[in-house]
């Protein structure tokens, strides 16, 4: 019998369905699968057929490849997988950008689309296959502890974002030669939980889910991601893996997904350990195969488990082969049967960390940077200063500088003790380095930490006044670090801890020019820096090559033009702050603060200035299938050449239910030279401003609507129009 899946000229389909049908119950079990590859690794190849490892990576992959492809009765390669979050950060010596929020900040696809190819040329040269990105949960409670990990608070720009490092990850073709599988996670509604806990319950109805959690998820589907991860959260009392309406109604089905699912860690054992739907494992792999998953992470109990349930006739083996066809069907695309089975190493060298891919992440972090005030136009830093004082916590920190996802301390030890986890800080620029290498002979450069982030304990602020005493200016480095962000780092306050606050407000006391530049993981409440600091940086997790980027930002290399994905909150209690809420809040204030956020969503200034004005559309009366098209003149005010990124956001005035004040439908990039103006034109989808009603229809209800341009979310910052769908 002709062994069609192992010829090249037969499609991907039939040879991933000619290698089911030759398949065992326990072998097709097994490609479910997916374990640490440190633990008995051969054994799980050969007596369990395992799909994929975790926490494998380099020889010990292309070994255990070997094994799998070579000495096993089919040959089935294995897929090798990794959290390459914001560059493979993970494996020494590779390229590591900005986090996901701070990139966010630039809006900017064609950078993010480079970012992720980067990374899986980066990941494929170490024999994996496999990113667990990116993330398209909203940051919306700035408790939560993952806000690092999205794309901001807006499914617009999430999905857009996400859609271009589908694209970089898997490029042209998943075959291609550093093409990878990227894995949007976590479906869904995974940000959402009650009090920013998390992992745990998420009550959002079903509308809500599909008005704002899970456009960003189509998006990615529609760019045709290869893999989806379902979230450790529960929606309304059923854990995302358990949800068969989620994974299969909506996700397989209405969404039209061809890849497969693979849950999260261990999402199948905490059904039964964690979240108590199930009152044994086996109940919980019964109801992880019957929702709809495909592939099950870090449970390894699953496959006896689902042989057995299989043989005994609970669980239909219909469901098995549709599980294990979707896997295969991945590895045939992804040429692991053919000639990306092993990876060539022999330049990997030369490319991981090249300069080429340093200069990336530089470019990155520059676009990543917000400028959030600068009174008196004190910055840029001119010849005018001759001696800078760098103090601060953050100043110095390789840690907190590159952020979670990263080399640093994690706490999960299956995660901290990977031999690849030790990152070679030497490549690593810190915000002193970066300042020290530009400021060169021309300007004195004087450094003190002054305070620790968390630890009150540690007092250098005399210090730091004493060296700042004859200085001409102030650069304070603060912020938070890498154990108040990620996985199981819930915050309930947002202040600057530690003796940070102390040390801004003596040096603000030296009264010399005080340049603040937050080095942070997600918002923070500081409504004392704004008031009191000259000039705000936000420079988020910058990456490797952060120190470079701000320092070009502080001393007028560079104009800085990212814009603010996220709102900052004054106040925890006062969160909500995100810009599309919806309309009826009696009163529209507390009785003790303003409802305004402390930096708008869209927010973020330059070096220049620009002014909107002339906003035409070119119908006013469109159908249902027609493109708004608006046109708008953009003018650079100022002398310097900049990037405005210019905003369209719309309002449906009145609906059949609830919508949002205004909701982001589509922005552009424009580069102005000083005095310049341009007629800025962008193109919105009538179809994009479907609302789910209250029966879960969507559909684009005729009325009026008004369209609002400018270059942030604030209402005076929007020039507005009013259009009418017929």
């Amino acid at each position: 019998m002709t062994e069609i899946y192992k010829i090249q000229s037969y499609s991907y389909e039939d040879r991933a369905q000619d290698l089911l049908n030759r398949m065992t119950i326990e072998e097709k079990v097994g490609q479910m699968c997916q374990v640490d590859g440190r633990k008995e690794p051969e054994l799980w190849i050969k007596d369990k057929n395992v799909g994929s490892f975790l926490h494998i990576v380099g020889e010990e992959a292309i070994r255990l490849q070997k094994i799998s492809s070579e000495e096993t009765r089919l040959g089935i390669p294995l897929i090798f997988g990794i959290d390459a979050i914001h560059g493979h950060a993970f494996y020494n010596d590779a390229t590591v950008f900005p986090s996901q929020l701070g990139l966010s900040s630039s809006w900017n696809t064609d950078l993010l689309q480079e970012v992720a190819h980067i990374t899986a040329k980066e990941v494929i040269l170490t024999g994996l296959h496999w990113t667990f990105s990116p993330v398209l949960c909203l940051g919306r409670d700035m408790r939560w502890g993952r806000v690092d990990e999205t794309f901001g608070e807006d499914p617009y720009l999430a999905g857009v974002l996400g859609a271009a490092m589908v694209k970089g990850y898997q490029g042209e073709k998943l075959s291609d030669p550093y093409s990878i599988l990227s894995c949007p996670k976590h479906f869904a509604a995974y940000g959402e939980t009650q009090g920013g806990r998390d992992s745990t319950e998420s009550d959002v109805s079903p509308r809500k889910l599909k008005t704002v959690f899970l456009p960003p998820f189509k998006a990615a589907v529609d760019a045709g991601c290869a893999t989806i991860m379902a979230g450790y959260n529960s929606i309304d009392g059923l854990p995302c893996s358990a949800n068969k309406w989620l994974l299969t109604d909506i996700l397989k089905n209405q969404f039209n997904f061809k890849g497969f699912v693979v849950t999260d860690w261990n999402n199948t054992g905490n059904l039964y350990s964690l979240q108590k739907i199930a009152p044994s494992l086996k109940k919980s792999c019964e109801i992880v195969i019957n929702a709809g998953n495909d592939m099950i992470m870090t449970t390894p109990e699953f496959y006896d488990n689902a042989v057995e349930l299989v043989k005994k006739g609970i669980i239909s083996e219909k469901l098995i082969d549709q599980a294990c066809l979707r896997i295969l069907l991945m590895k045939f695309k992804l040429g692991l049967f053919d000639e990306k089975r092993y990876p060539d190493c022999s330049n990997s060298n030369s490319i991981i960390g090249c300069d080429q891919h340093k200069n990336a992440s530089y470019k990155s972090a520059l676009e990543s940077i917000v400028l959030l005030k600068n009174e008196e136009n004190v910055l840029p830093i001119t010849n005018k200063i001759k001696k800078i004082a760098v103090v601060g916590p953050n100043a110095d920190d390789v840690v907190a500088q590159l952020g979670d996802w990263s080399f640093g301390p994690r706490d999960f030890p299956e995660r901290s003790t990977l031999e690849y986890n030790k990152y070679d800080t030497t490549s690593i620029v810190t915000i002193l380095e970066g300042i020290k290498k530009r400021a060169g002979s021309e300007f004195e450069v004087v450094y003190e930490k002054g305070c620790d982030v968390i630890d009150e304990s540690i007092n250098n602020i005399d210090a730091a006044l004493k060296i700042s005493s004859d200085c001409d200016i102030i650069i304070a480095v603060v912020g938070d670090t890498i154990v108040l962000n990620g996985e199981t780092r819930d915050r309930a306050s947002l202040d600057l801890l530690g003796r940070q606050e102390e040390l801004l407000k003596e040096l603000k006391n030296t009264g010399k020019p005080l340049i603040v530049v937050l080095i942070n993981g997600k918002p923070l409440t500081i409504p004392w820096v704004k008031d009191n600091a000259h000039a705000i940086i936000e420079a988020w997790n910058p990456g490797m090559e952060g120190g470079n980027a701000v320092a070009s930002i502080l001393f007028g290399d560079y104009n800085p033009c990212g814009k603010l994905s996220i709102s900052f909150p004054r106040h925890v209690g006062q969160q909500p702050v995100y810009y599309n809420q919806y309309p009826g809040w009696h009163g529209g204030k507390y009785a003790d603060l303003t409802s305004e956020p402390l930096f708008h969503f869209g927010y973020g200034i330059s070096y220049t200035s620009y002014e909107y004005s002339n906003l035409k559309l070119a119908s006013y009366e469109l159908d249902t299938d027609d493109e708004l098209l608006l046109t708008i003149d953009v003018k650079n005010t100022g002398t310097v050449k900049g990037t405005e990124i210019v905003q369209v956001y719309i309002n449906d005035i009145y609906s059949c239910v609830t919508t949002p004040i205004k909701e982001l439908k589509g922005f552009a990039r424009v580069e102005l030279n000083g005095g310049e103006t341009k007629n800025v034109q962008i193109k919105i989808p009538i179809s994009s401003l479907a609302l789910i009603d209250s029966n879960l229809n969507s559909f684009v209800e005729p009325g009026e609507f008004e369209v609002m341009v400018g270059g942030s979310s604030k209402d005076e910052d929007l020039i507005k129009a009013v259009f009418k769908v017929l």
